[in-house]
């Protein structure tokens, strides 16, 4: 071998790198050149038995083989990876144009089918949405709503307050209901006024009905002729429609919120046994939502003139609305991210909720 011509070697070598078909046959050609027992270190062992200008000169021309076949490798593997990425590319090809399948397109949240149904059916009854900031300052989401200073919900312990505004000093919280819209919505626009906001919420609160980011909707109705009765039909058709139970029981108590008077807190019929709840005429009641008129004060501090205008509100929160209709347990699964729970609970992208097609 130290008698072989240099540059036949050199073709020889680099013969051998060409001829790999794949990774794994130019894989053993390296191993096979450049490896612990391959040629060119073969080659490399033979020089201590030279003399030193021989070992220098036969050491540099090794060296330089060894440099060339290393180079032919490397660029060998970029092209055979090339080629394979290549193949594959074109064995799973996808036609873009072609239409999603729905079962691999993934699942809608039950909070998202929940506010699309909420939309469809007071958007039949003539309601816009109205959407507002996470971050409200002390006037939107406490004063305006006449909730006094001494306020149970404007204690640590339930709020999640931020620091204040560099300008005014005025303390900053994370929204606790979605009613700072409504107060926004009265101080930007001139009565009739008839909006729902459907939109996230905070409260430091966390159990298995609790979360400490939750959901809810409001509504809003404010002109010359609303009253009593008409808050009565429009939530009596909501709870209908929502459950779709045509003749489903629903009652009003008297109850008290610092934003409404008179207030009450609406109830639907249910039953109660083997430890199941079935929603529908039965011997019980449940708690749905609270509502009432819209207190003067609150009229007045948006600017709008409480002798010439009154209006109902109502809220209530879509976690609860969506576990009673769809029978989930526990409000924490909403918020783990499991896609198990959300393909079983889930609801298919194209099934679009509405009073025509079904809720």
């Amino acid at each position: 071998m130290e008698h072989q011509n240099l540059d036949d070697l050199r073709s020889s070598l680099l013969g051998q790198v060409a001829d790999a078909a794949d990774l794994e046959a130019l894989e053993q050609a390296r191993v096979r050149i450049l490896g612990k027992k391959g040629q060119v270190t073969q080659l490399m062992k033979t020089l201590g038995g030279l003399t030193p200008e021989e070992r220098k000169e036969r050491g540099q021309a090794y060296n330089r083989i060894k440099d060339a076949v290393a180079e032919a490798i490397e660029a060998r593997r970029q092209d055979l990876a090339d080629a394979d990425l290549e193949q594959r590319l074109a064995a799973e090809r996808i036609d873009v144009s072609l239409p999603a399948r729905p079962d691999r397109v993934g699942h809608v949240h039950p909070i998202s089918r929940t506010v699309e149904e909420l939309v469809a059916i007071f958007g039949e009854m003539g309601f816009g949405v109205a959407e507002g900031p996470h971050v409200e300052d002390d006037f939107h989401n406490f004063t305006a709503l006449n909730i006094p200073e001494e306020h149970p919900a404007r204690q640590e312990q339930d709020t999640f307050y931020l620091p204040p505004q560099e300008e005014s000093g005025a303390p900053m919280v994370l929204r606790t209901h979605t009613s700072p819209v409504q107060i926004r919505t009265m101080q930007s626009v001139a009565p009739p006024i008839r909006i729902i906001v459907p939109g996230r919420t905070f409260r430091s609160d966390s159990d298995a009905t609790h979360s400490p980011m939750f959901h809810q909707v409001e509504g809003l109705v404010v002109d010359e002729t609303t009253h009593m009765g008409h808050l009565k039909g429009t939530l009596i058709e909501f709870c209908r429609a929502f459950f779709d139970i045509e003749d489903l029981p629903v009652r009003f108590r008297p109850s008290y919120f610092p934003f409404t008077e008179p207030s009450a807190e609406v109830d639907i019929g249910c039953t109660r046994a083997d430890g199941q709840l079935k929603i529908g005429h039965g011997d019980d009641w449940l708690e749905i939502l609270g509502c009432g008129m819209v207190h003067p004060k609150v009229l007045e501090n948006c600017g709008i003139d409480s002798r010439k205008y009154q209006g109902f509100a109502f809220g209530m929160g879509i976690e609860r609305v969506a576990m009673l209709k769809y029978g989930i347990p526990d409000l924490r699964t909403f918020y783990d991210s499991d896609l198990r729970w959300l393909k079983h609970y889930g609801f298919l992208p194209l099934e679009t909720p509405s009073l025509v097609r079904g809720i």
